[in-house]
């Protein structure tokens, strides 16, 4: 365990000798020996921000033995003044962690769509010939085949987890690592002092407008990824991510990338298609459903070739693909199809619907629902989306958390447009019974917004949850004819 002394003079402060026994920036979670770092919220048009100085009576109450923040203060515990606390709180938990990132090859993976996916399969192709393998996800923690869960809906969590996490890779023997970086977490110096041997970015749609300001700043944080990689991996197609192609140490991948996936055939099983690439051409199989995932996994394979992975790996490995939790999850076939999707976007969920659309036999039904205390562009887009590409939605609760649950419904409704093919059901376990109930043979069911995550947040409350298991319930209740 480091000492305050150590910590503290990363900063030039002198402090007292003490034992440090963690650092965290929630007072919930100090513990006798901690410091806490009192970080300022996220200003956020929807709502006032929480301030972490004015938990820090409750922190020195919990044990705190050192505080850490941007104020003027005098405190009964050793005080460090910063001028950035964010940046404190992640230079910090390096230090306390001993700097873990410093023996692990990471490859990191950003972008607005795909980048899940993109980190799943490029941990499952390292993780069958290099094995344990770390990854950090939005779902969840692997520790080679280990699986975590952290509280929470992070793509990326806060400083402390992430070094946490990094460290306990390296104690579980791991020599590298995957993580998906959010845009949160690189404006918000969560993964700060980290460097990449690979950095993926898939592209960029608009999104976290509210956090961002602008598509050129959302642009200029995701781009740290690369700027801190020895590598890149970039998407030749996108409007934003093809500006990147072409620099130094950069191979793009896409229609006109320098891996490019042709000849490709779409089954009830998944895709086959040739890849042309540095490497040459070979053939490969995914059992992925989506014409969309042969681009997902060019920007995998990419990377895993980058860091000597050879062609034989890269087709045994894609071949064994298990899937992506949450991720167009085939749950039933027949008499309708059932799938359960993270799409929560607009572009997302157009994604999503287009990909099922020429496999639907009857109609297709979508249940989807859009978060609050986000950016509210987001509710229109998916009743937008919605109206036009799929025969009828039904809108519901979705992590509503502080915000009027009616007043989301009403602006997906106004969105769609047409009430003969909607309905509201503001309460997501009914909705889901709802839409089994109307289904008929050749229909497909998408459960969207959900996917992987392990929490419904109601008000101020966040509540077990599982929507694969909500829908196998669901279908298991009904009646057999």
């Amino acid at each position: 365990m480091p000492t305050l002394q150590e910590l503290f003079g990363l900063f030039g402060q002198t402090a007292p000798a003490l034992e440090v026994r963690g650092v965290t920036h929630d007072s919930r979670l100090v513990q006798p020996g901690f410091v806490f770092v009192a970080i300022p919220g996220v200003p956020l048009p929807s709502r006032k921000p929480f301030d972490g100085h004015d938990y820090i009576p409750q922190a020195i109450q919990n044990g705190a033995v050192a505080v850490v923040g941007m104020r003027e203060l005098h405190l009964s515990v050793p005080y460090l003044r910063v001028a950035d606390a964010r940046a404190a709180l992640a230079d910090l938990s390096a230090a306390f962690w001993g700097y873990p990132a410093q023996r692990l090859e990471l490859l990191g993976v950003t972008g607005s769509k795909g980048k899940t996916t993109v980190a799943v399969l490029l941990h499952h192709l390292l993780q069958r010939a290099r094995p344990p393998v770390g990854r950090l996800s939005t779902v969840g923690i692997k520790i080679g085949e280990e699986e975590l869960f952290l509280p929470g809906h992070f793509t990326t969590p806060e400083a402390p987890q992430v070094q946490e996490m990094l460290h306990r890779f390296v104690q579980a023997g791991c020599r590298q690592a995957v993580l998906e970086v959010s845009s949160h977490a690189l404006a918000l110096e969560r993964v700060r002092g980290l460097e990449y041997r690979v950095g993926v970015f898939t592209n960029l749609y608009q999104d976290h407008l509210d956090l961002h300001g602008s598509m050129e700043n959302y642009f200029a944080e995701k781009k740290k990824l690369l700027e801190r990689s020895r590598f890149a991996v970039v998407n030749s197609d996108n409007p934003w991510t093809q500006t990147l192609r072409g620099r130094p140490q950069t191979w793009s991948y896409g229609q006109q990338g320098d891996w490019q996936a042709h000849n490709l055939v779409e089954s009830s099983t998944g895709l086959e298609f040739e890849v042309v690439s540095p490497m040459g051409r070979f053939a490969v199989r995914l059992p992925m459903v989506g014409r969309f995932n042969a681009e997902n996994a060019l920007a995998a394979m990419a990377a895993a070739a980058q860091v000597g992975l050879s062609v034989e790996q890269i087709q045994e490995g894609l071949a064994g693909f298990p899937g992506v939790p949450g991720r167009m999850q085939l749950v039933q076939a027949a008499p309708f199809r059932v799938v359960v999707d993270f799409a929560h976007t607009g572009a997302s969920l157009e994604a999503a619907l287009q990909t099922l659309r020429p496999t639907t036999q009857g109609r297709l039904l979508v249940v989807i629902g859009a978060a609050g205390n986000q950016d509210p562009s987001r509710r229109v887009g998916i009743g937008q989306v919605a109206a036009r590409l799929a025969d009828l939605a039904i809108f519901t609760e979705e992590d509503h958390r502080t915000e009027p649950l009616e007043a989301i419904l009403e602006a997906m409704a106004q969105a769609h447009g047409d009430p003969r093919r909607y309905v509201l059901i503001p309460d997501r376990r009914e909705a889901i019974r709802y839409a089994i109930q109307e289904a008929q043979p050749g229909d497909t069911l998408l459960f969207s917004g959900k996917g992987h995550e392990r929490t419904l947040e109601r008000g101020t409350e966040a509540i077990p949850w599982n929507e694969v298991d909500e829908v196998r319930r669901a279908l298991a209740a009904q009646p057999v004819d």
